[in-house]
């Protein structure tokens, strides 16, 4: 309610301002009533002859009519503006409150997203100092400790990713790759991650090549199958596609998840947007990922789309033309 009250206050006053607006126009007709009727009167008292009492009268009914129109019109033209301001006033209350809860979800996705991996990281390199392992177990858990330094250093990434964005300071570094290379590579790298607790299926066409910035590029990738990996339970199945159709080069990650309404796609590449609350919410993650993903493929003339999978789950694919 508190939050609310200011627009609260604003409708009190608008009312007002429509309360007043109607009684000063009922005074203004009531008004020029009385003058004409006491002009009318007073030609009656000069005397003067039939016809010109009657085009006098004539004359001021005229001028009484535009008086009338003039008050209408002016009082339309005041009542539309106000509404508009209104409505407009209105969206943007909306949009900042909107703004607000996903800046609010974004603070709150990030401080869990640092202190797990943070919390996790101290863990492992106690563990590493109190207790006499085994070289296995050291080597498990040094990997583990990366895994987590790799999430840190992601999120570190989007947000300073994020950040360059919004001060217009980031540009491309275009080069001409061979992207099936870099695909493998990636996937290579990161096959710790996104094969621990899922099927990965690929299908890549060798030797593609595109002129683009191979570190964004990357980051196209890695946040696409990181969110494919996120809303996917374990043990199913995620498609991964490189292929080129009509001189145009096509990426696609598709997974058997929990899937994406048609509301939901009109909003997923909103800088923050998640579904749902942060408080309710057990996927990780901050609502960057997908929007650096639109931002990026935009930059290279591209576009990025979500489709249903069949029989569940989402398909996301981005098209970028040969250059």
């Amino acid at each position: 309610m508190k939050k609310n009250r200011p627009l609260f206050w604003f409708y009190i006053l608008v009312a007002y301002v429509f309360i007043q607006f109607a009684w000063w126009t009922y005074e203004l007709f009531q008004l020029n009533n009385e003058i004409y009727y006491l002009k009318t009167e007073l030609n009656l008292l000069k005397g003067d002859s039939a016809e010109e009492i009657i085009m006098r009268g004539n004359e001021m009914n005229h001028k009484l009519h535009k008086r009338w129109i003039m008050i209408s019109s002016e009082g339309a033209v005041f009542v539309g503006l106000l509404l508009i301001g209104i409505i407009q006033i209105k969206r943007t209350h909306k949009k900042e409150n909107e703004l607000a809860r996903q800046q609010n979800n974004f603070l709150m996705a990030v401080t869990h997203e640092l202190k797990s991996p943070i919390a996790s990281v101290k863990l492992q390199l106690q563990t590493l100092l109190k207790h006499q392992l085994s070289p296995e177990k050291q080597t498990e858990i040094i990997k583990d400790t990366l895994n987590d330094t790799d999430r840190l250093n992601a999120l570190v990434e989007n947000i300073l990713f994020v950040s360059k964005i919004e001060n217009s300071i980031h540009q491309l570094h275009l080069e001409k790759l061979n992207i099936s290379n870099v695909l493998n590579e990636i996937l290579e790298k990161k096959k710790n991650l996104f094969f621990l607790n899922h099927k990965i299926e690929m299908d890549i066409k060798s030797d593609l090549f595109l002129k683009v910035d191979k570190e964004a590029f990357t980051s196209v990738v890695i946040n696409l199958i990181e969110n494919a990996v996120k809303y996917s339970p374990i043990d199913s199945t995620i498609n991964i596609r490189l292929f080129e159709t009509q001189n145009t080069i096509v990426f696609s990650v598709a997974d058997n998840g929990i899937g994406i309404s048609d509301e939901e796609k009109k909003k997923i590449f909103q800088k923050f947007y998640r579904v749902g609350n942060e408080e309710t919410r057990n996927s990780k993650g901050t609502g960057l990922g997908l929007y650096i993903v639109n931002y990026i493929v935009k930059q290279h003339g591209g576009n990025v789309i979500v489709k249903n999978n069949k029989p569940k789950g989402s398909i996301f694919e981005v098209t970028i033309q040969r250059g």
